[in-house]
Formats: C-alpha cells, structure tokens, sequence
C-alpha cells in the first residue's frame, strides 16, 4: 500500500527532473522557451508545496533520500532557472559568473545550511518574476499569485515557523564565524576593534 510519505518522495524526484527541463528550455528555446519554463517553474512549486504536508501526516514515517536532499532539490530547481536565465541571454555572463563565484566561496566557508540554501534562490526567483511580470504579465501573476496563495494557505506555518528557522539559521552562522579561531584575531574580530 502506497503511503503519503511514498507520494512526497515522488514529488519531489518529480521536482528533480522539472530543474533539468527548466535548463533545457533555455539551452534548446532560448527567450521562447520563457512560457514554458515559467509553467514548470509553476509545477516545481506546486510540488514543494505539496511533499512537505504529505511527508508530515504520513501514516509510516521514515528516512528517504530524497527526503533528506530536499533543499538540494528545491536549489536544483533554482540552478535549472538559473541556468535558463543565462542560455536565454536573460542575464548578463559577468552577472552569471560573478553570482556563481560569490555563492561558491559562501558555500565553501559555510557548508549547505538551509537558509543560505533559501537564499541562493531568491534573487533567481525575484529575476524570473520581475521578467515575466514584463513580458508575459500573465504568466507573471499567476507566479505572483501561487507565491501570495502559499503564504495564506500555509500562514500560521510561515511566520511561525518558516521566518523564524530562516533568520534562526542565518543567526547561527553569524555566531559560527564570530566563533571561528580564523576570524577572531585581532584584525577581524568586531570586538577587538577600536571604539
């Protein structure tokens, strides 16, 4: 018997393939494949929104793969957007390489924590949604209203919880590279600095 933590799995491998079809909607349509990636960037959504609910009020609760690389995921699809911005010509090269660069040295200085792995998204996103709300308003609003539709259906959730564990993560960072022995000398460190 099929559970609903089975279901969300599907979703999000599901997810995995709409970030490969994103990019290559870029590299094979270019500018012309920007409804179409739009609509799969709407799907890949759809089906973040939906895995987590599944997987929480599943029946049998279990450890999957793709349960545990979600954010890897849901950055893959950022990557795939990314990646169709830049084969569309959507984006400058400097611009693309100069994002790349900055978010690899985060990366490697901090590792993949969830809300550096929220936030390596959002500009994509906000890039995507400022173009279409440009040049195919419609598809624009209907990105716009998923967003604003997610933020209601899920409200307690989000400013409870989703806010919360995102600042909470970028608080822990912070704290981390206060705590590192590399940047506490005496030339780095906010306290050691003169007053």
């Amino acid at each position: 018997m099929i559970v609903s933590k089975q279901v969300a799995d599907f979703l999000t491998g599901v997810r995995g393939l709409i970030a490969v079809m994103i990019a290559w909607a870029g590299v094979t349509k270019g500018r012309d494949g920007f409804p179409l990636a739009a609509w799969l960037l709407l799907v890949a959504w759809v089906t973040d929104g939906l895995d987590g609910p599944l997987a929480r009020r599943s029946r049998r609760q279990y450890r999957s793969w793709l349960g545990e690389h979600d954010l890897q995921i849901d950055m893959a699809v950022a990557i795939g957007l990314f990646i169709y911005l830049m084969a569309a010509e959507l984006i400058t090269p400097l611009t693309a390489v100069s994002y790349i660069l900055i978010w690899a040295i985060i990366f490697a200085r901090w590792g993949q924590n969830r809300s550096l792995g929220m936030l390596v998204q959002a500009p994509i996103y906000g890039w995507f949604i400022f173009i279409a709300l440009r040049d195919e308003r419609e598809i624009g609003l209907y990105l716009v209203a998923w967003i604003a539709g997610l933020i209601l259906i899920t409200w307690p959730r989000f400013p409870n919880q989703v806010i919360p564990n995102f600042l909470s993560g970028m608080h822990l960072l912070q704290r981390q590279r206060l705590d590192d022995p590399a940047d506490n000398h005496a030339g780095n460190n906010p306290a050691n600095k003169l007053k």
